[in-house]
C-alpha cells in the first residue's frame, strides 16, 4: 500500500483569546508611550514658557535678597559693637582728662608748696571751687590758699569774694556783702604757714546769672592778692596756675 503525502495545509483551531491579550499589551503600550511623550513634552514647554523663566529669576532674586539683609544684620551688629565700643572709649577718654586735670592741679599746688628753685613767694589763691547746694540758690565755696615753703612765716588776714553776672540785661557786680554769711560779714579768716582751706556758702538772687568770680585775699601788714576765676572754672574745680586766672582789681 503507497504511503500517503503529508498535508500542505494544517488546520489548527483559532485562538482569539490570546489574540486579543496580545492587541491589549500592544495598545497600552502605545497609550503609555504617548503619555510619557506628552510629559516629556509639557515639561520641556513650562520650562520653556516666560512663566517659569520668571519663577526662575523670582528664586534667585529672592535668594539675592535674602543673602543682602543677612548683610545688612551683620553690618547692623558690626556697627552696634563699634559704637559701644567708641562711647566707651571716649568715656575712659574723658575720665582719664579729669585725672590728668586733678593731678595738674595737684602737681601746681605741691609745686607752689614745696617753691622748688623758685623765689620766695607770698600768698595765692591756689585753688577755688563751687558746689551748688540742691533745691536752693546756695553754692558752698572753697577756697585753698597757700605760700611759698621758703617764705617760712606765718600769713594772716581776711578773703572775700564777689560774684559778677546778669541781672536782666545789665552786668552787676555782687559783693561780699550781698553774699556773705553775716558770721563771716569781715571775710573769711585765714592764719597758716603753708596752705589753708577755707569754706563759705553764698547766695545768688534767682534772676542772676553769675558769669565769674573776684577773689580777694587781703594779708595782714602786706598787699592784697586777687585772682579772677570764670564760673564754670570754679565748678570744675581744677585750676592750673595759667587756668582761669588773672589778676584783677577788687
Amino acid at each position: 500500500m503507497a504511503s500517503r503525502p503529508p498535508p500542505r495545509f494544517v488546520v489548527r483551531p483559532h485562538d482569539a483569546a490570546g489574540w486579543r491579550r496580545r492587541a491589549w499589551w500592544l495598545g497600552g503600550a502605545w497609550l503609555l508611550s504617548l503619555l510619557l511623550t506628552g510629559l516629556i513634552v509639557g515639561a520641556t514647554v513650562r520650562h520653556a514658557t516666560p512663566a517659569a523663566v520668571e519663577q526662575r529669576q523670582l528664586k534667585a532674586l529672592g535668594k539675592q535678597n535674602d543673602d543682602l539683609l543677612q548683610q545688612v544684620a551683620n553690618l547692623q551688629r558690626a556697627n552696634q559693637v563699634a559704637d559701644i565700643a567708641n562711647q566707651s572709649l571716649r568715656k575712659t577718654l574723658a575720665e582719664r582728662e579729669e585725672e590728668i586735670s586733678g593731678l595738674r592741679a595737684d602737681l601746681g599746688f605741691y609745686s607752689r608748696l614745696t617753691g622748688g628753685d623758685a623765689q620766695r613767694e607770698g600768698l595765692k589763691v591756689q585753688e577755688v571751687r563751687l558746689q551748688p547746694v540742691s533745691s536752693s540758690h546756695a553754692w558752698n565755696l572753697t577756697l585753698s590758699l597757700t605760700q611759698n615753703a621758703k617764705r617760712g612765716e606765718d600769713v594772716s588776714g581776711n578773703a572775700t569774694v564777689a560774684v559778677e553776672g546778669l541781672r536782666g540785661d545789665k552786668v552787676v557786680r555782687l559783693t561780699w556783702d550781698a553774699l556773705g554769711d553775716t558770721s563771716q560779714s569781715g571775710g573769711m579768716a585765714f592764719h597758716f604757714k603753708y596752705f589753708q582751706q577755707l569754706h563759705a556758702t553764698i547766695v545768688l538772687p534767682a534772676d542772676f546769672r553769675p558769669t565769674r568770680l573776684v577773689i580777694t585775699a587781703q594779708p595782714a601788714g602786706d598787699d592784697a592778692v586777687s585772682r579772677a576765676v570764670t564760673w564754670g572754672d570754679a565748678l570744675s574745680g581744677h585750676l592750673t596756675p595759667t587756668q582761669g586766672e588773672q589778676d584783677a582789681q577788687p
